[in-house]
């Protein structure tokens, strides 16, 4: 096994290393990052959607300077589609050149390494390192639970059985990241398997300073009024989707693309539909007023 150890020799180094990337992680989740590099384990993310689950693992496998392998989850996903699948048309041209030659073939010759594709889990066990790769298993609560438990081995034991050609096992495991939205709730044998962390939503401080991270034309008092904002938009209970950090991300890009120098209700209500995603939502703000998601003043500071 490499030895990641350099990389990621203690949480504050692993913390510079993710904001060098452009992530910015509190203690907590650098912790749970360290230990799942370190102890060689699975490790569930769960939070609210848009609280950066998904960015933790791609800012993670930036640090190791390894591929990122995504595997998205969906409702019916099953084991052969997350695994592999046969190169069908190159099957069916060999048959028909065997044919024109007389010379049938036998099953062996066309269920063969030259035929298949591997989908992500087949790609993150077979992935040759020399680091390990990162598999990122997103929004494994929308998945079956026959699936849920198929992933039960290849977390376990880092190996696959492909049934035409035997059993692979990862000659460098990979470092697996689930998130989950919670959704559902995920059987205890998953997570027994895994370690864990809850990411919550940040202070408005923090996504300010990611914001200013992501759309470094924002204003640092910009940057400061649009956390804010989400802040309180979220704080509103009757809204279907409340909002997370990218859509503050995206809001921030919307004044900026648009132009504009002052985060007022005229411009929050030109820009609501880049933080909002819900017909309803729009309506509920907008009748509600939009001046209590802005600053009394609105002009800029500098």
């Amino acid at each position: 096994m490499p030895d990641l150890d350099p990389l990621v020799p203690d949480v504050p180094a692993l913390r510079s290393r993710l904001d060098a990337v452009g992530y910015l992680a509190d203690d907590a989740l650098a912790t749970a990052l360290l230990l799942a590099v370190r102890m060689r384990r699975p490790i569930l993310l769960e939070g609210e959607p848009g609280v950066g689950k998904t960015e933790a693992a791609r800012a993670l496998a930036a640090v190791l300077d390894t591929p990122l392998i995504r595997l998205q989850c969906y409702e019916g996903l099953s084991s052969a589609e997350a695994l592999y699948e046969w190169n069908y048309p190159r099957q069916l041209l060999a048959i028909r050149l065997a044919e024109s030659r007389g010379k049938p073939l036998r099953d062996a010759d066309l269920f063969a390494e030259d035929y298949l594709l591997p989908r992500p889990l087949l790609a993150a066990i077979c992935h040759p390192g020399p680091r390990p790769a990162v598999l990122l298993i997103d929004e494994v609560d929308r998945a079956d639970d026959e699936f849920e438990a198929f992933l039960l081995e290849l977390l376990a034991d880092a190996a696959v059985t492909i049934p035409e050609l035997g059993t692979r096992t990862a000659a460098v495991p990979p470092v697996a990241v689930l998130t989950s939205n919670r959704t559902r709730d995920l059987h205890d044998a998953l997570k027994r398997r895994c370690l864990y962390h809850w990411i919550d939503y940040p202070d408005t401080a923090r996504v300010a300073a990611i914001i200013r991270r992501r759309v470094p034309e924002s204003a640092e008092w910009l940057a400061a009024r649009v956390a804010r904002g989400v802040a309180r938009l979220r704080a509103r209970q009757e809204l279907t989707k409340p909002p997370g950090i990218a859509e503050a991300i995206d809001w921030a890009g919307a004044l900026h693309a648009l132009g504009l120098s002052v985060l007022d209700a005229d411009a929050a209500d030109r820009t609501l539909g880049a933080v909002l995603k819900y017909a309803e939502d729009l309506e509920a703000v907008r009748r509600a007023g939009l001046a209590e998601l802005v600053d009394a003043e609105a002009g800029s500071d500098a």
